[in-house]
């Protein structure tokens, strides 16, 4: 019997990917999704933002890989690691490793990943505001689901990952 799996509120996201005047990727009006998501005057957990620091950020994904996908993002629009200030780079690299930390204590991954996507050609969603994507991995955590219906299961909603992970957060 063929299920369906029913995440209406992908459609937003899907529908503004080729639209260059998307929240998602347009720089007018305000800046960037990250930027705007820093000015947003609303309790952090409600925007998914885990931790704040001088420079840089961390947050949930709202459209994530799995459970406990977030992402690590200068507080600047910095489009290449070229652009980062020293104190920048410093700080964006401390708190990716803080969130592999935080990853590695509230799920018990068998592995992590960590990368970044440079530009629009290399996938990169908001290609003009860097951001590093850090999330949990286990094996066999793809399956055929992903390939032939181009779907995700996601065992937990994002409040139960960002109170996981706001719990695991490291002091820095």
């Amino acid at each position: 019997m063929l299920k369906r799996i029913w995440a209406p509120w992908r459609s937003k996201y899907v529908s503004g990917l080729g639209d260059p005047d998307s929240d998602l990727v347009s720089t007018t009006g305000g800046g960037t999704l990250f930027e705007k998501l820093l000015a947003v005057d609303e309790p952090d957990e409600q925007i998914g933002i885990l931790w704040r620091g001088e420079t840089c950020f961390a947050l949930l994904n709202a459209h994530p890989y799995g459970s406990g996908h977030l992402m690590v993002v200068p507080n600047r629009r910095v489009a290449d690691l070229a652009d980062l200030t020293p104190a920048e780079s410093q700080e964006l690299w401390a708190t990716v490793m803080a969130a592999v930390a935080a990853i590695r204590q509230a799920y018990t991954p068998e592995g992590i990943n960590v990368g970044i996507n440079i530009g629009a050609a290399a996938g990169a969603g908001v290609p003009d505001h860097l951001h590093v994507h850090c999330l949990p991995r286990w094996q066999g955590d793809t399956n055929f689901t992903t390939t032939v219906a181009e779907a995700r299961v996601l065992p937990e909603p994002l409040s139960e990952s960002w109170a996981k992970l706001k719990n695991a957060w490291p002091e820095q």
